[in-house]
């Protein structure tokens, strides 16, 4: 006889101040969006599971209503449809900024936030439960609402987004991104050093790691990051670096963080140029199998000449950096972070990546998630870097 437990549906229950899951998942217009590069301003997603009755539409008719609370500054909607007619009948459409919409068609979102049951394996309107649920600019739960009949949920969820504080006092003041910042990494003749190495060789255009088809590969898209780097091959040059991030970075990190670093990855004089309108928009630096190793992020700006080109976490406001000519910012690989575009004169900067022993291995038996423009890694036990 079947036990009553098992004939219950289990759902995600989340509550205010749970972190929200992260997902990849298609969007009206982009075939794999990744969630969490949305952080930095309010969200809300709406499990409406479906546009064709009237619960989806009188949810969706109640954003139109307040249209102007979605400007991608302040606040962001995602409404999240598990019914492949309404992409076959164009019943969404995604209207920037600040509306969005996701295909959920095999509930794998709908499963995470709790709107469908857990161990569903088909994603139908009929298990599905409607909600609406707020996010902070940090990714964490602010209020969820389940749909009333009597729209009791759309005066609810209206109140809580108009009263909220601006993003960047979502904590109730400005929040300090977790970050590091340390002048006199470098010597200001060491800078021009390395920007001279830059000068002489020249730059090659340096793409961003994804995930295809299981590989990480290296991709190029001007609108997301456009950056010319030098790969440094001196090894003298090389022991340089590393000497000053070893007496300089290291200790800093451990005394912080509690972690032993012990190795360095990528050895690159980078150059943001006003020219090419150079920037790199909010990502993270882990997020493939070939770069789950890294630990650190360290950016390092060899000179001063330049506008724009500031470092900022957009999941702790606005705020940016742009330390002084050899000062370094040194932060978690898992920080969303953006680079903004360089608007006058050239910015070089070292972007190193730091790592230690257990994180080696890591690198070493990811090797066969790399693509064929992805070289392989193996790891010395003699050379620390």
């Amino acid at each position: 006889m079947r036990s009553a437990s098992r004939s219950v549906p289990r759902y995600v229950a989340l509550a205010p101040g749970d972190p929200a899951p992260w997902f990849k998942q298609r969007s009206t217009t982009n075939p794999k969006y990744a969630f969490d590069t949305a952080a930095g301003r309010y969200l809300v997603l709406c499990f409406f599971a479906t546009a064709g009755d009237e619960a989806g539409r009188t949810a969706l008719a109640a954003v139109r209503a307040r249209r102007t609370l979605f400007d991608d500054r302040r606040a962001s909607f995602f409404g999240v449809s598990i019914d492949p007619g309404d992409e076959k009948e164009g019943r969404v459409r995604e209207s920037m900024p600040g509306i969005r919409f996701f295909y959920d068609f095999d509930g794998s979102v709908s499963r995470l936030y709790g709107a469908l049951p857990d161990d569903a394996k088909a994603a139908t309107p009929a298990k599905a439960r409607r909600l609406w649920i707020v996010l902070d600019p940090a990714l964490r739960v602010l209020g969820v609402f389940p749909f009333a009949r009597d729209g009791s949920d759309h005066a609810e969820l209206f109140a809580l987004l108009e009263r909220l504080p601006p993003p960047d006092r979502s904590a109730g003041f400005e929040v300090q991104a977790p970050v590091l910042v340390l002048p006199r990494v470098f010597e200001p003749d060491f800078c021009r050093k390395l920007i001279a190495l830059y000068q002489t060789h020249g730059g090659t255009e340096s793409g961003f790691m994804r995930e295809v088809d299981g590989k990480t590969v290296r991709l190029h898209d001007h609108e997301h990051k456009r950056r010319k780097d030098y790969v440094i091959e001196d090894a003298a040059v090389i022991e340089e670096t590393q000497m000053r991030i070893r007496k300089r970075i290291v200790p800093e990190i451990l005394k912080a963080h509690h972690f032993k670093v012990t190795r360095m990855e990528r050895y690159i004089v980078a150059c943001y140029s006003a020219e090419d309108k150079g920037h790199f928009r909010a990502h993270r630096d882990n997020t493939t199998k070939g770069t789950a190793h890294r630990r650190f992020a360290v950016t390092i700006n060899l000179n001063e000449e330049f506008e724009g080109g500031e470092l900022s976490f957009p999941e702790y406001g606005p705020r940016s950096f742009k330390p002084p000519v050899g000062g370094a910012v040194v932060f978690s690989c898992s920080l969303l972070h953006a680079a903004s575009e360089v608007t006058s004169g050239t910015r070089y900067a070292f972007l190193p990546f730091l790592y230690d022993e257990a994180a080696a291995k890591i690198r070493e038996q990811n090797n066969a998630f790399l693509g064929k423009d992805v070289g392989a890694y193996k790891a010395q036990k003699s050379a620390k870097r």
